[in-house]
């Protein structure tokens, strides 16, 4: 179904991104990798073509995507793909300012940038689908990064907006939201080796994308227990909580509070 498409995979140099791109690639698109240095050497060994620019940047976005669109016709796809994260600090606001603002804008406003720069032309043509990837912090918590969770968060209601608002348009989002993921982001991260949900590849991910984009639906569970936790979350939202906070406990090595 994506053949002779023209879709657009940011952050795709290695990791989700890549994958995503592969999979389009093998079946059929004109797919463009971007990322902040140009990803020259991905490009050539999955047969893309490589663009550099950084996400975080309104003007490189727009410039990127009439590049893209002058060289292969109007993007059908855009992946947001792009994301960053770093740690609390010495306590939940403790983060920097700047990589506050740095989580903001990779994590959600590159995403406002690009749909500001496609949204006109796919509303016109009638037709287009972008898709986010967040994470399932997203929809729960990532224990240990609250900038990283608070941004994530806003990116899956980004992609709820453009299915809200554009829908009628013929537009589509999808969001992305995987649990733990072999990337460079979690090398050597014990939780994520552990996880007794799986520790996923990238190209689970992107099948999990097709497939999701096959049967039009908005999110994206390479890990399907996360709709379960989802579920939870909502109905039970204390109890949530306070299982979240003993797994906090339960990673810093702390005493858990004896049952009475």
């Amino acid at each position: 179904m994506f053949k002779d498409q023209t879709v657009a995979v940011t952050g795709a140099s290695g990791g989700i991104g890549r994958a995503i791109a592969e999979m389009f690639v093998a079946n059929g698109a004109k797919v463009a990798i971007c990322d902040l240095e140009l990803p020259m050497e991905t490009a050539t060994e999955i047969g893309a073509s490589a663009y550099g620019f950084d996400a975080s940047n309104e003007a490189q976005v727009k410039s990127a995507i009439t590049a893209i669109e002058e060289d292969f016709g109007p993007i059908d796809i855009y992946v947001s793909n792009a994301g960053v994260g770093s740690g609390n600090g010495p306590h939940v606001a403790g983060g920097s300012n700047e990589s506050w603002e740095l989580a903001w804008q990779v994590n959600v406003m590159a995403s406002v940038y690009a749909a500001r720069a496609l949204m006109p032309s796919w509303i016109e043509r009638g037709s287009g689908r972008f898709v986010i990837t967040a994470s399932a912090a997203g929809l729960l918590n990532q224990i240990g990064s609250a900038s990283y969770s608070a941004t994530k968060h806003a990116a899956v209601s980004f992609a709820e907006s453009i299915q809200i608002e554009h829908a009628q348009h013929g537009i589509r989002a999808h969001c992305i939201c995987p649990q733990y993921v072999r990337t460079n982001m979690t090398k050597g991260f014990d939780m994520a080796e552990n996880s007794k949900d799986g520790f996923l590849e990238p190209s689970d991910v992107a099948e999990a994308l097709k497939a999701s984009i096959e049967a039009d639906k908005f999110l994206v569970l390479s890990h399907p227990v996360v709709a379960d936790y989802f579920a939870h979350r909502a109905t039970k939202h204390d109890d949530y909580l306070a299982g979240m906070g003993k797994l906090r406990q339960k990673m810093a090595g702390e005493t858990l509070p004896t049952s009475k």
